[in-house]
């Protein structure tokens, strides 16, 4: 919440800075925006690289069916909600924003005192390939030194983001909206910003009673009951904004559905880091509504979304778990397979940050019913699949 409060200062700083400063103090706010953004887009190849490679190599091996269900449960969940959200921001965004945006105004624009250009190792695609098969290679051979140095060089990108990006976000994010501020879009795009995370918001829980209503249909209990529970875990997400800082509470809540505890224990920890259906709602429908405040975006067809939001479950085992996290991870896709600019990317990160606790507490309420449905095929296949469950934990 820290973060949020820091990011709303800097859309402050930003607009204010924008309107009242002088032109070296605002060239400068450009120089800083410009040197974070290179910053930015040279590690997202690093983060999709270690996080996904360090994930896959650290599936626990011989875990059989519980671990192909689990994960296939949270991906479904993750594809379909993005798929969702899409539809309905596709078709009630263009609507609702109408009238709310503008054309930059012309004539010359000022520009930061240098303009560095930070070239990544490699573009988000190879990050993948490269994640992959080394991810799948280590975990196959067992090769404990290379998984080593993998952890280790994920913990290097951890710390990089949580001390150096994610706490100079806000002075990033006051150099975007200082240079809208002096184009003129400033007000129209806070005007949008409001519309965007009402619509978030909505879908959030339509998405989490539609899970728990299909969940308490299949096992025969109370969606209501079931959602009651999981209540501390959701607020407890609000206030951390992380999902592995929930994991105890969100352990609780799924034990007071009557989760086996095996299953939870595998499940709850697993689902924290590849079931990401609330920041995917909130990812697509920002990226929407980016689309459309952009006049270079335009907002592309059903198909070529859905190939987008298939690659976004993907990349979402890599976000990490700081807040804005989920985010980052997405940048490299944005712009490679949407198109997205600098400045879109940079709304992105202001659109998502602003709401990032109730995306993070849609997908820890989400982690619920993925635990309900695996401890039923496990009641299903009998009494090994559960034994398999612990031995997977110890």
């Amino acid at each position: 919440m820290n973060l949020v409060l820091k990011l709303i200062a800097g859309i402050v700083a930003g607009m204010l800075i924008g309107l009242y400063a002088p032109d070296v103090l605002v060239q400068l706010t450009f120089t800083i925006q410009n040197l974070i953004g290179q910053l930015i887009k040279f590690t997202i190849p690093l983060i999709i690289l270690f996080y996904i490679a360090s994930g896959i190599a650290s599936l626990p091996q011989g875990s059989g069916s519980l671990l192909g269900k689990t994960v296939g449960l949270a991906y479904g969940s993750t594809i379909i909600a993005g798929l969702l959200a899409f539809i309905v921001a596709s078709n009630v965004l263009p609507g609702l924003t109408a009238g709310h945006l503008v054309e930059a105004v012309e004539g010359e624009k000022l520009k930061g005192f240098i303009d560095i250009s930070i070239t990544p190792l490699f573009d988000v695609m190879t990050a993948l390939a490269i994640a992959f098969i080394f991810g799948i290679g280590i975990s196959a051979t067992n090769a404990n030194s290379l998984r080593t140095t993998l952890n280790e060089a994920k913990d290097i990108i951890e710390m990089l983001l949580s001390k150096v990006i994610i706490p100079a976000l806000p002075f990033y994010i006051a150099g975007v909206f200082a240079e809208m501020t002096v184009d003129g879009t400033v007000f129209s795009t806070l005007k949008t910003f409001g519309v965007v995370l009402v619509l978030a918001l909505i879908m959030h829980w339509v998405w989490i009673t539609v899970l728990y209503v299909v969940t308490g249909a299949a096992t025969g209990k109370s969606p209501a009951k079931l959602l009651k529970n999981m209540m501390p875990a959701y607020f407890t997400a609000l206030g951390t904004m992380s999902s592995a800082a929930t994991i105890p509470v969100s352990l609780k809540a799924n034990k007071s559905n009557n989760v086996s505890d095996g299953v939870a224990n595998f499940t709850v920890p697993l689902c924290a880091s590849i079931h990401l259906s609330g920041s995917t709602i909130t990812i697509i429908t920002c990226a929407t509504a980016v689309m459309l405040m952009t006049p270079e975006l335009s907002v592309p067809s059903i198909a070529t979304m859905m190939g987008f939001i298939l690659m976004l479950g993907v990349t979402m085992i890599a976000a990490p778990g700081a807040p804005g996290g989920a985010v980052m991870a997405a940048l490299g896709l944005l712009a490679s397979m949407l198109g997205f600019t600098d400045a879109a990317l940079a709304l992105m990160i202001a659109l998502y940050l602003a709401q990032d606790s109730f995306g993070t507490a849609c997908n820890v309420t989400g982690d619920g019913a993925i635990a309900l449905w695996v401890d039923k095929f496990a009641g299903e296949e009998g009494l090994d699949v559960k034994e398999q469950a612990n031995e997977i934990n110890n």
